[in-house]
């Protein structure tokens, strides 16, 4: 099966065959997968070379005369290194852009920390105005890409890994999906962490819902969601934990709720191993996570399954 990444270069060429406002700006990282784009459309595939903030600036250059800018490269890159051009030349100028990054939180071990981003999502919380996108499968991707370009000239964060569920499903780039009904809590499951959740909750009494749009967040599906199964509430995120939990607190700000954030912890591993070994450190694994899950709520059989 292909990656993400594998399906981002085709979508996105297509995108710029089919609309003139459709632009890609790289540092080099995925350039070869325009090749024959940047030959059709040489004045809308941009190289900037090895210089991240440059990459978020003609993003936003381009975004000013009304173009629909696609920038992309490895998300510690992307977000945390040009942070205050994604401050202030996207946000302060208040134009938008889509940022689609490769790698997420541990997906490449080897190249060490400095390919590593778990607090992109947090960093970009600090900001105003974000849709971010997390698939879960490299068919949610492209129907996630293809609604981000869409989008308007709105500033869209896409966070593609080379991690998927063994399956895609029909998301729309705004509401949770509701996969199982509970009663003794709900369990949030944050693209690709979504296989390891539901073998996680097998035969537990609870809900759980898939989220591939986390902001802005499904606060609708939440609320109903705590109306049956009640107001524990479990967030496995595939980025720093407890990313989302003060958005849950919000949600549920006027009952009493309880909140417990799973995903990569703060403490950096620094025998970098392989993908599976820092979900294990981090109990992301389908065994950890269940022992997390029915410690907190205290779930006993699962009472009914959606497809």
């Amino acid at each position: 099966m292909d990656t993400m990444r594998d399906r981002f270069a085709p979508v996105l060429s297509q995108l710029l065959d089919e609309d003139p406002r459709v632009a890609v700006v790289l540092a080099e990282i995925g350039a070869d997968g325009f090749t024959e784009t940047q030959v059709r459309h040489p004045d809308r595939v941009i190289n900037v070379g090895i210089r991240e903030q440059l990459l978020v600036a003609a993003g936003a250059g381009l975004a000013l005369t009304g173009m629909r800018p696609v920038v992309h490269t490895f998300a510690s890159f992307l977000v945390e290194r040009p942070f205050e051009q994604v401050k202030l030349d996207l946000g302060h100028q208040d134009v938008g852009a889509v940022l689609v990054s490769a790698a997420a939180s541990f997906d490449w071990p080897a190249g060490g920390f400095t390919h590593m981003a778990p607090g992109d999502v947090a960093l970009l919380d600090t900001l105003d105005g974000w849709t971010v996108h997390v698939p879960g499968h490299p068919d949610e991707a492209e129907t996630l890409l293809r609604h981000a370009v869409g989008a308007g000239d709105d500033k869209v964060y896409v966070r593609l890994s080379t991690q998927s569920n063994a399956e895609g499903l029909a998301v729309d780039g705004a509401r949770f999906l509701t996969l199982r009904e509970g009663r003794s809590g709900v369990v949030i499951a944050v693209g690709t962490m979504l296989d390891a959740v539901l073998a996680a909750t097998e035969g537990l009494d609870v809900t759980v819902l898939y989220a591939t749009t986390v902001r802005p967040f499904d606060t609708a599906a939440l609320r109903r969601a705590t109306e049956a199964a009640g107001t524990d509430v479990v967030l496995v995120e595939p980025y720093l934990a407890g990313t989302s939990t003060a958005v849950v607190n919000d949600a549920l700000a006027d009952v009493p709720h309880r909140v417990l954030g799973l995903g990569v912890g703060r403490r950096e591993l620094r025998r970098y191993g392989d993908v599976d070994e820092h979900i294990a450190a981090h109990g992301l694994d389908a065994r950890t996570l269940r022992e997390r899950i029915r410690e907190f709520v205290g779930a006993g059989r699962v009472s009914s399954v959606r497809t």
